[in-house]
Formats: C-alpha cells, structure tokens, sequence
C-alpha cells in the first residue's frame, strides 16, 4: 500500500469485522525524536492464539471475505524496512491492539496519507460504531470521538453525506492547523538560536 492511512482502514475494518463496536485510532508524529507511531486498538472478539502465532503470513487471514490476510503482513514488512516494528496483543473477547512504529524521517517510510478521508470513510460505512481518533504532531494535539459528536448531532445521521463532507473538511482543517503550528514552532526555535554578528 502506497499510505499508511491505507494501513489503517484495513486494520480498523478487521475490528469492525470482529465484532467491534468502538475502534480507537491514534497516530503520533514524533518529528523531534524521529518516531512515527500507529496504534489501533478495537473491543472485537479478538484473534485466537493459532492466527496470532502466523500473523506474518499473508496467506492467513479470519476475515471470509477474502482469503489473503494481507493487512498485519504487509503494515509489518512497512515497518520493518522503516526500522521499526509490529506488534499485536489480543485477547479473546475483550480486543485487538495494533502498534507500528517507524522511523520518521527514513527513506522508504510511506506517507501517512489523506486521513479525514480514512476515518470519514470508516465514519460513514459504519455509523453505528463509534471511532476515536488522536492525532499528536510533536507537542500538538487533535481528538474527535464520534460518541460526542452524535450527542450533538440530535437528529442528523453520520451516513448523511452532508455531514461526511463538514467532518472530513474539519479533519483536514486542524490536521492543517497541527502542522501549522508546529512549522511556527520550529521557525521559531531556528530564528532564536541565530546570532547576529553585524
């Protein structure tokens, strides 16, 4: 897959698929130590113990809709060639949690990817689950959990695609804003350890 956000939509949907019905989704772009983390976790059913031992086997999935599990393979291969990992804890009944980690700045990292389109996309085909969604660049933070936004919504569905368009456009405007405000940020730092020597 040529983005993680990618990544990230198989991933949720396989909790989706397992039974999930509130997926949390958080991405933390440590620019300053050079990390990039992903972590999706979900209250599904979990995995059983003999896909776990062969998640790194594209050939082994628990979906029925296909019969290559592709997802867990191919996000740990990203990792990996990033100088990170994978890892994966589950337990029956209660959940899955996913976390990759990549170096940030490494040659063969993937972009991140549109991901106001990812989480409206999972939003949208699945208004009955809830999604929280956490997005930290360096010091700088953003949130939405669709479990508020109902609460506000009254009478307004989150299939409704008038609704998708304002989320996604939101998403993407403070996702502009984190990057904003961190370029500050650094501009910042740069202009302050200057000396003047005129």
């Amino acid at each position: 897959m040529r983005e993680l956000s990618l990544h990230i939509l198989d991933i949720a949907e396989n909790g989706i698929t397992a039974g999930a019905d509130c997926i949390h989704i958080f991405v933390n772009e440590s620019r300053s130590d050079d990390r990039l983390k992903i972590k999706i976790g979900d209250n599904g059913s979990g995995l059983p113990p003999e896909k776990l031992d062969k998640l790194a086997d594209p050939f082994v999935t628990t979906r029925t809709t296909r019969r290559v599990g592709l997802g867990l393979s191919l996000l740990a291969a990203a990792a990996q060639r990033c100088e990170g990992e994978l890892t994966v804890e589950t337990e029956p009944g209660k959940g899955t949690e996913v976390v990759a980690t990549f170096r940030y700045n490494h040659i063969d990292r993937a972009p991140l990817g549109d991901m106001a389109s990812t989480i409206t996309t999972l939003i949208m085909g699945n208004p009955d689950i809830d999604f929280v969604y956490t997005h930290i660049i360096d010091e700088n933070d953003f949130s939405l959990d669709t479990r508020e936004i109902k609460k506000e919504m009254e009478d307004l569905s989150l299939s409704d695609p008038m609704v998708i368009h304002h989320l996604t456009e939101s998403i993407r405007r403070s996702l502009r804003q984190l990057e904003a405000s961190e370029d500050k940020t650094e501009t910042r730092e740069d202009t302050d350890g200057k000396t003047d020597n005129r």
